[in-house]
C-alpha cells in the first residue's frame, strides 16, 4: 500500500481529470426545466455509472494490458500525452456543446445521465487512463480497497455536484465557472507531465 499523501494525490487528480465543478455549465444547459427531484435523479444515475466504469477499469485495466502486450510505461506516456490534451482544452476554454432532446419518457433521464454526462465528459478515456496507472502504483488488496474507496468518494462528489449545480451557477457565473476550469487545467497539465516524464523514464532508462 501507498502512504496517506500519495492517495491524497490519487483522489486529486482523478478529480481534477473528471472535473465536477468544471461542467456545472453543462449540467445546467441538460437539465434546464428538470424539477428538483428529476435533476437529482440524474445525478444519481450519472455517479453510480461513474462509480461502476472506474471500477471496473481498476479491476480489469491491468489484465488488459498484459493481454495485449503493453507495457505500463508506454500506457503511462500515451495516457499522460491524452491527459495533456484534455488539459490544454480546459486552458482553452474548449467545452463539448450538447444538447438536450425534449423527451417524457422515464428513459431521457437515464439517457442523459449515461451520455454525455457519465460518459464521455466525466468518467472518459483520461479518468480510466489514470485509474489503471494508479492501480499499477501498489499491490495487494488494501490498495485496490483504497483504490475503490478513492472511486466512491468521487462518485459522491459528483452527485454533490448536481446538487449544487444550480446554487454555484448562481453565484459563481459564467466568468467563474471559466476560472476554475482553466485552474483545474493548470493542474491536470502538471499532472499529464509527470506521467509522460514517469513513462519515458521507465522507456529510457538512460533518462534516469
Amino acid at each position: 500500500m501507498l502512504d496517506f499523501t500519495e492517495y491524497s494525490k490519487i483522489f486529486i487528480s482523478l478529480f481534477a481529470i473528471v472535473d465536477p465543478i468544471g461542467i456545472i455549465p453543462i449540467i445546467i444547459a441538460l437539465t434546464a426545466g428538470y424539477t428538483a427531484q428529476k435533476r437529482e435523479q440524474v445525478g444519481r444515475v450519472a455517479s453510480l455509472t461513474v462509480f461502476l466504469i472506474l471500477l471496473v477499469a481498476l479491476f480489469v485495466g491491468t489484465a488488459l494490458l498484459n493481454f495485449f502486450a503493453i507495457s505500463i510505461h508506454s500506457f503511462r506516456t500515451a495516457g499522460g500525452i491524452l491527459i495533456l490534451l484534455m488539459a490544454i482544452n480546459m486552458l482553452l476554454g474548449d467545452k463539448p456543446k450538447m444538447t438536450r432532446e425534449k423527451s417524457n419518457e422515464g428513459d431521457a433521464t437515464a439517457s442523459v445521465a449515461i451520455v454525455p454526462l457519465s460518459t464521455p465528459l466525466l468518467a472518459g478515456p483520461g479518468a480510466i487512463s489514470t485509474v489503471i496507472l494508479d492501480a499499477h502504483k501498489g499491490a495487494g488488496m488494501g490498495h485496490i480497497g483504497v483504490m475503490a474507496m478513492i472511486l466512491l468518494l468521487l462518485s459522491v462528489s459528483v452527485w454533490l455536484t448536481f446538487l449544487i449545480a444550480p446554487w454555484v451557477s448562481q453565484r459563481l457565473g459564467k466568468v467563474g465557472s471559466n476560472i476554475v476550469t482553466r485552474l483545474m487545467g493548470l493542474l491536470l497539465a502538471a499532472i499529464a507531465v509527470e506521467f509522460i516524464a514517469g513513462g519515458l523514464r521507465g522507456l529510457f532508462p538512460v533518462l534516469n
